[in-house]
C-alpha cells in the first residue's frame, strides 16, 4: 500500500542520484546467485564453439580444470555437467547413462581430485543425452514409460553419487522418482547427497540450442508433452512441486526460466523451499544473437538476470555465468 499524495510525495527523488538508487535497491546478484553449465565432449586439447549458443564451448576432460579454476576464482558456488554424446554411444535404452567410464563420471572425478569441495558439481539424471530417439526415458509406441524409467535413473543416479557428484537434479519428469531415487542414495549411504528437482519443466521451444550442445537435435523423435508440462498451466506446477518436496527434493528447478517469471513466484511463495531458475539456452542465444546484431545492448543481460531475482530465485543457471564481472557492474 502506498501511503502519501503527490506533491508531498515525490518517487522520483530517490531515483535523482545514483548513490540514492543504490541506497533503496530491493535486489542484486552476486557470483552466489549463479550455477555455471559445462559442455563436455570426448578428445584432447578442444575448445568446440557451439554454433547455436555464441560465446559457449564444449570442452574436452584436459581442458574443463581451467574452466573450473576460472569458476572457483570468480566464487561461482557449482557448476552444471552435460554431456556431447556421440551417435555410436547411443541406443533406445540409453545404456551410455550407466557407464561408470563416461565422460560425466569421468569429468565428476577429475573435477574432485583437485578441487574436493572448493565448488560443487551437478548433474542432470536423465537418458536424453544417451538416447537414440532424443528422449528422457524408455519408448515404447511413441509413449514416455514412466516405472520402468524410473528403474534407470535410480542406477543413473547412485553411479553419479559414486563418482562424487554432490547435487543430483532429476530433470527427466518422471511421476515419482524423486522418491525412488532419495530411498535409493540413503539406503547406499549418501544421505548427504541434495537433490535439486526439475519439478517444474514445461515442454518448451526455448530448448533447441541445448539439444544441439548436447548432440540430440535432429534425432528426437515426436515431442516431450506427454511427460514434460504444458505451457498453458500453473496451478499443475504446485502439485508437481509439492509431490516432490513430500517425496524429498532439497530444491527446486523451474526451467525455462524468463517465460515463467510467475511460476518462480508462485513456488516461492507457497513452499518457502529454495528455488533455481534456468535461463535456458533459447533464452541465452535471443539475447545473445540481439546484443551481436545490435538490436538491443549488454545492459539487457543484467536486466533479465535480476528479473529471475525480483521473482524469488535463490540461484540461476545461466550461460553468462562465467562473464559475471563484466555483467554485474
Amino acid at each position: 500500500m502506498i501511503t502519501g499524495k503527490f506533491p508531498a510525495l515525490r518517487l522520483r527523488r530517490s531515483r535523482k542520484n545514483d548513490w540514492s538508487r543504490r541506497l533503496i535497491e530491493e535486489n542484486n546478484l552476486t557470483p552466489n546467485d549463479f550455477i555455471l553449465p559445462i559442455f563436455l565432449i570426448e578428445g584432447k586439447n578442444k575448445k568446440q564453439p557451439i554454433k547455436s549458443m555464441p560465446g559457449v564451448y564444449r570442452y574436452t576432460l584436459d581442458k574443463v580444470l581451467h574452466v573450473i579454476d576460472k569458476a572457483v576464482k570468480k566464487k561461482l558456488p557449482m557448476v552444471a555437467l552435460f554431456p556431447y554424446t556421440k551417435i555410436k554411444k547411443k541406443n533406445l535404452l540409453g545404456t551410455e547413462a550407466l557407464n561408470e567410464d563416461n565422460l560425466v563420471c569421468r569429468a565428476i572425478q577429475l573435477i574432485k581430485k583437485k578441487f574436493k569441495n572448493e565448488i560443487g558439481i551437478m548433474c542432470d539424471v536423465a537418458l536424453d543425452p544417451y538416447t537414440s530417439h532424443g528422449h528422457d526415458g524408455l519408448v515404447r509406441s511413441g509413449y514416455v514409460l514412466n516405472d520402468e524409467t524410473i528403474k534407470i535413473l535410480i542406477n543413473q543416479s547412485l553411479l553419479q553419487a559414486q563418482m562424487g557428484c554432490d547435487v543430483l537434479a532429476p530433470s527427466d519428469m518422471m511421476d515419482g522418482r524423486i522418491g525412488e531415487i532419495r530411498k535409493s542414495l540413503d539406503k547406499n549411504g549418501y544421505h548427504m547427497t541434495q537433490i535439486l528437482s526439475y519439478a517444474v519443466k514445461y515442454a518448451s521451444s526455448f530448448y533447441g540450442p541445448f539439444r544441439d550442445a548436447i548432440g540430440s537435435k535432429g534425432i528426437l523423435k515426436g515431442n516431450k508433452k506427454n511427460y514434460q508440462m504444458d505451457f498453458k498451466n500453473s496451478n499443475e506446477a504446485l502439485r508437481e512441486v509439492a509431490l516432490d518436496i513430500k517425496e524429498g527434493a532439497d530444491m527446486i528447478m523451474v526451467k525455462p526460466g524468463l517465460p515463467y517469471l510467475d511460476i518462480i513466484r508462485l513456488v516461492k511463495e507457497n513452499f518457502k523451499i529454495p528455488v533455481m531458475a534456468y535461463q535456458v539456452s533459447g533464452e541465452y542465444s535471443l539475447l545473445s544473437n540481439g546484443i551481436d546484431k545490435g538490436l538491443i545492448d549488454q545492459n539487457i543481460i543484467l536486466e533479465s538476470l535480476i528479473s529471475f531475482k525480483r521473482a524469488g530465485a535463490n540461484a540461476i543457471v545461466s550461460y553468462y555465468a562465467d562473464r559475471l564481472d563484466k555483467i554485474l557492474i
